[in-house]
């Protein structure tokens, strides 16, 4: 019989090759051939392996290193006010911007905040709060990073992380808008819009930097406008204890902002007063009545506040100036004398008000005199502060402020007797003790309103 040409291969098996056995001479080349293939095929699983073990690893280390720098439990078990933390990838980015554009809340992290302000280098202001920071978003949308002092106690972590879901709702055009917050381990800090043109108080006190009166009066209202805002139409009213020049921010365009809001202790809209637990707010600002221990403290301390903010724009200067002859130039003192004397067009002139601008003055002033009153109840609220400088509201005469000078106690800070001798009462609904309505028609024929 011939034979085939052909070799004919047997079927390779895994079941040649053993520890104990190697191919033989008579197994030929073809049998050499197999071996190195499943050498390579090992080989490869091998490394298919080893590659997959340091990929589980990579990303479960990094995955603990985020979470204990992030001080925080994973999002699942995360608190309803607390939101998801950004991610720094490209998608995520474009999911920020979308989160940003919907008013909503963002978490950072402080790796993400370190290098939207590289690493901190522009310090932009301080406060009691803490210190500002210039930064910007990737997309170039510039922020101003307030990296706030704390306490390492949990219940303040808790505190914190609510009054940011609090603030992070609140929307209006004379405040200064949150974007975001940071919360781990080791740092707080709150990531607002940033302000061209910085705070109120370098256009009041520097000679080099002025702003046309007519100007500051716009401003004037807007900070009244904000602050009404916080007090009468919040959800939970907010007290912001510290209105002062500094914490009354101007954009590109000098539209004013109030700065700082919500940082202080919640009041519930529902409570008349919170009890006052230490000294508030900046000396030459505050209400007299945090120099009274156990004195109720209400929303009205905001108001002597921005009464003050009132004279120093009337003035453009400080209202404790020391003199030359080292003796106290105080200024609203020196306001309320010319008003009682019935020279406030007077001192409009000295202060170098123009003459179109004089009237706005002479309102200013009065309005300013009504807010530092002494007595809480006898300060008018924001929202009739606003309606009296906007014009249009004749304000009555105020009563003679600043009793508490000449006598620290619970009397100077009750309100007035009135005509009769009953003890003054006052409804926020009315809002007739501070102005009275009247009409175009009315101001223009200088018609007045009968009074029974």
């Amino acid at each position: 019989m011939m034979s085939s040409p052909f070799v004919e291969i047997a079927p390779f098996s895994f079941d040649r090759i053993s520890p104990s056995s190697s191919p033989s001479p008579s197994d030929g080349v073809d049998g050499g051939e197999a071996v190195g293939v499943t050498f390579v095929i090992l080989v490869a699983i091998v490394l298919f392996l080893a590659i997959l073990i340091i990929t589980v690893v990579y990303f479960y280390c990094g995955n603990v290193a985020r979470r204990a720098i992030e001080g925080a439990p994973p999002v699942s078990q995360l608190p309803h006010y607390a939101v998801q933390v950004w991610e720094g990838d490209v998608s995520s980015m474009e999911k920020f911007l979308q989160e940003v554009a919907k008013e909503k809340l963002v978490r950072f992290t402080a790796q993400q905040l370190s290098a939207f302000t590289s690493n901190y280098s522009t310090r932009f202001g301080s406060g009691g709060f803490g210190v500002v920071y210039k930064g910007q978003f990737p997309n170039g949308v510039k922020i101003a990073v307030k990296v706030l002092e704390r306490s390492s106690a949990r219940a303040v972590g808790d505190q914190f992380m609510a009054e940011v879901g609090t603030i992070g709702k609140i929307y209006h055009i004379n405040l200064v808008r949150l974007y975001g917050f940071c919360y781990d381990k080791f740092m707080s800090a709150l990531v607002y819009e940033f302000m061209e043109n910085g705070s109120l108080d370098k256009y009041l006190f520097k000679e080099k930097e002025m702003i046309e009166w007519e100007k500051l009066y716009e401003i004037a209202i807007g900070t009244a406008k904000g602050i009404a805002y916080l007090h009468e139409e919040c959800q939970e009213r907010i007290i912001h204890y510290d209105i002062k020049p500094a914490n009354v921010l101007l954009d590109a365009n000098l539209f004013p902002k109030v700065a700082d809001f919500g940082l202080a202790k919640l009041c519930n809209r529902d409570l008349s007063h919170v009890s006052n637990t230490g000294y508030r707010g900046t000396p030459g600002y505050s209400a007299p009545e945090f120099l009274l221990k156990n004195h109720p403290i209400t929303y009205k301390c905001d108001v002597y506040s921005f009464g003050m903010v009132l004279f120093e724009i009337i003035g453009r200067r400080r209202n404790t100036v020391i003199t030359s002859s080292e003796s106290l130039d105080w200024f609203p003192k020196h306001v309320w004398e010319k008003y009682e004397k019935g020279e406030l067009a007077e001192m409009t002139k000295t202060c170098e008000i123009e003459d179109k601008d004089r009237g706005k003055a002479e309102r200013m002033s009065m309005v300013a005199l009504w807010c530092v009153q002494d007595s809480p109840q006898v300060r008018p609220t924001m929202s009739a502060v606003v309606k009296m400088l906007e014009g249009g509201v004749d304000i009555m005469p105020p009563p003679k402020p600043f009793r508490y000078l000449f006598s620290i106690g619970m009397n100077s800070l009750k309100p007035p007797a009135t005509a009769t001798g009953s003890s003054f009462t006052l409804s926020e609904e009315n809002n007739s003790y501070w102005y009275k309505d009247t009409t175009p028609i009315m101001t223009k024929y200088e018609i007045q309103m009968a009074s029974c």
